[in-house]
């Protein structure tokens, strides 16, 4: 499926130099964070429902394409939605996208880019994945371990990519920087890139 409604909120990122942003989305009542990542290839896009343990992410392809299929995922969010299953009018993850396509942003407020503890928030909701010191959601800056004698983990160097950026994520792998985090909002920093 196309998700032409990308296309404006795209070239407005571009623009603005945002690679990361978040907005919400209502579907049945049920209110959604979702995240649109664009530093990185193929693009990102994930669902995190408020109040419900439910969180999903498909892959944006060239032409801002996506699969609609959930998999195990189409059940849980046919619970989350309050959807009885009909006969007469069935309910598929192609009329979601669809309405969703509709609802997509034009352009987003400097309030809605995603900062890091919003996107490690929604996606703690992954069970099965593995991240570093999953309770430190807060960006705390950087740690160079050349100083240290020390070599960059590839856990914490998938923290970078998924919760700070790709960008991010290569400039530590060659420079041999962690990032680091803590668990107390009060110490994090606004996200900049490693020297």
């Amino acid at each position: 499926m196309i998700l032409d409604g990308f296309k404006p909120l795209y070239k407005y990122m571009l623009s603005q130099n945002i690679q990361r942003c978040k907005f919400p989305y209502i579907h049945n009542q049920l209110n959604f964070d979702v995240f649109f990542l664009i530093d990185d290839q193929p693009f990102l896009l994930m669902f995190g429902a408020r109040g419900v343990n439910l969180y999903f992410e498909k892959e944006v392809r060239n032409g801002f394409t996506i699969d609609t299929y959930l998999g195990e995922k189409y059940s849980q969010l046919c619970d989350a939605l309050g959807i009885v299953y009909n006969p007469n009018n069935p309910f598929s993850p192609n009329k979601f996208f669809l309405e969703f396509n509709s609802k997509i942003p034009r352009q987003i407020s400097k309030k809605q880019m995603a900062k890091p503890h919003d996107i490690a928030f929604t996606s703690k909701k992954i069970k099965t994945e593995k991240i570093e010191e999953i309770d430190k959601i807060y960006f705390m800056g950087w740690r160079n371990n050349n100083l240290q004698r020390e070599q960059v983990s590839k856990e914490n160097l998938e923290k970078t990519r998924k919760w700070l950026s790709y960008e991010a994520y290569l400039r530590c792998l060659k420079k041999n920087i962690s990032s680091k985090w803590t668990h107390d909002q009060e110490l994090a920093q606004d996200f900049y890139m490693p020297d």
